[in-house]
């Protein structure tokens, strides 16, 4: 859990300055749980620049409660909390301060959202919290007022989380939970999560992460691996701690999570999935006669594949749609058609290329608009899908060709904006299998959209 926090103060020299206004967002890293905002009568003046800065100022806070009277709150909703704030070092000075006028050794774990950035986003020309906000497209309101920077900070803090491919920043809240000491029941567990589409993450009591998975009903999965007798499932059932989930609303992203992930994190119980998936590839190569035939065979990294297939019926299941669809001759395809394979998927005659009935220019324009409507090789454009909440939606960049990465937005601007969508974009690796997977979502799938650009 997290408590999210900015403070605005009167100014003035180091440790002398009071709190003006606080607001704490309790964050469960997928939503805000509590709140705490109170303007806060510091009992000095405000320093002029500050008034201006804010637009808070001493007859505003004349009647405001003093930190005293809201001590024991913000200590509730701050308990056993790591706490973000955007240079949480002054934030958190600030805490410390004030409680320690009335007695109080305030302590907590903090994270700062300008460091966080800084390694997770790199390379923008400024990390204050203003021009930050504004590069990625997060909308902001109230600028210099409490409520208004916490809130973007919680934005910002959940597309850090987004971005945290490695996981650092979920491992360390982790360690914090086993501190505190008996881990919770396999039902616990279970009931704590979600049935919604996501990628989820299993952690034994190190904190080590030993199994990453993708679902479409992640409670119900989880159930399966709690209750199933395989080898493996035993092997979760004996040394999960916790339970940790990110919801993503599109299985195409969850898809593309739970493979860069894997890669990246090597968890102990993925062992298989950490080469790839598809062991399958269609293949296209002219005969003597100079037709374009398309072959599927075993998946060979040295050739260039127009797609690939985790099994050959699924490899067999296209071709056959494939020549229907595009009216290629079986034979060139390398597929012997029985009668009721004619009927199950709709297949007419083909024109007999085989035979010469038709020629190798007409022919072969067939195989290549296949080829180009299925291939996005040097093309330009952005994969919209449903996001975590009715008003977000999910995008997938793919630059010349390369697959950048996705990102979650709740604004037009963002995904119209090419500068602002390459800021929020979570960077993946463009590999065999993000390639594989997109194309093959982009075959099955009804509700995605392409915008090309």
């Amino acid at each position: 859990m997290y408590a999210i926090i900015d403070i605005e103060t009167t100014g003035g020299q180091f440790n002398e300055e009071g709190i003006t206004e606080i607001a704490i967002y309790k964050y469960d890293g997928h939503e805000i749980v509590d709140q705490f905002i109170s303007l806060v009568n510091p009992e000095i003046p405000i320093q002029p620049f500050v008034v201006k800065l804010t637009g808070i100022n001493n007859a505003m806070l004349r009647l405001a409660p003093k930190f005293y009277e809201i001590a024991k709150r913000i200590i509730e909703i701050t308990q056993d909390c790591v706490i973000v704030a955007h240079n949480a070092s002054f934030d958190f000075r600030i805490l410390r301060t004030e409680f320690r006028r009335l007695g109080y050794n305030f302590e907590a774990k903090t994270l700062c959202t300008v460091e966080l950035a800084k390694v997770l986003i790199p390379e923008q020309p400024s990390y204050s919290l203003g021009k930050l906000v504004r590069a990625l497209g997060i909308p902001m309101a109230d600028r210099h007022r409490a409520s208004g920077d916490a809130l973007a900070t919680v934005k910002l803090f959940k597309m850090l989380l987004d971005k945290d491919l490695e996981k650092v920043i979920l491992k360390e809240l982790i360690k914090t939970e086993i501190v505190k000491g008996i881990a919770p029941k396999l039902l616990d567990i279970v009931e704590s999560l979600p049935s919604k589409t996501g990628t989820y993450y299993i952690h034994n009591e190190k904190s080590e992460l030993i199994y990453i998975g993708k679902s479409r009903n992640i409670k119900k999965r989880i159930n399966q691996h709690f209750t199933g007798t395989t080898t493996k499932c035993k092997k979760i059932q004996s040394e999960v701690f916790t339970v940790t989930y990110d919801e993503t609303g599109s299985e195409l992203i969850a898809l593309l999570k739970e493979s860069e992930e894997i890669k990246i994190n090597k968890p102990i119980l993925n062992r298989a999935q950490r080469k790839t998936i598809f062991q399958w590839a269609l293949y296209s190569e002219y005969d003597n006669n100079g037709y374009l035939n398309l072959k599927l065979q075993k998946a060979d990294g040295r050739k260039k594949e127009i797609t690939s297939f985790t099994t050959l019926q699924e490899g067999k299941n296209t071709l056959f749609r494939i020549t229907s669809e595009y009216h290629l001759c079986q034979k060139l395809t390398g597929l012997y058609i029985t009668k009721s394979e004619c009927f199950q998927y709709k297949i007419k005659e083909c024109d007999g290329a085989c035979t010469g009935k038709i020629s190798a220019l007409v022919y072969n324009e067939r195989v290549q608009s296949y080829i180009d409507k299925n291939s996005f090789e040097n093309q330009n454009m952005v994969l919209i899908d449903r996001g975590r909440t009715i008003n977000e939606r999910s995008a997938i960049l793919i630059e010349n060709g390369i697959y950048k990465g996705y990102a979650f937005y709740d604004l037009n601007y963002q995904i119209n904006n090419i500068d602002i969508l390459r800021n929020i974009i979570i960077p993946m690796q463009n590999n065999r299998d993000t390639r594989n997977i997109i194309q093959s979502h982009i075959r099955r799938s009804k509700s995605l959209k392409i915008k090309k650009f």
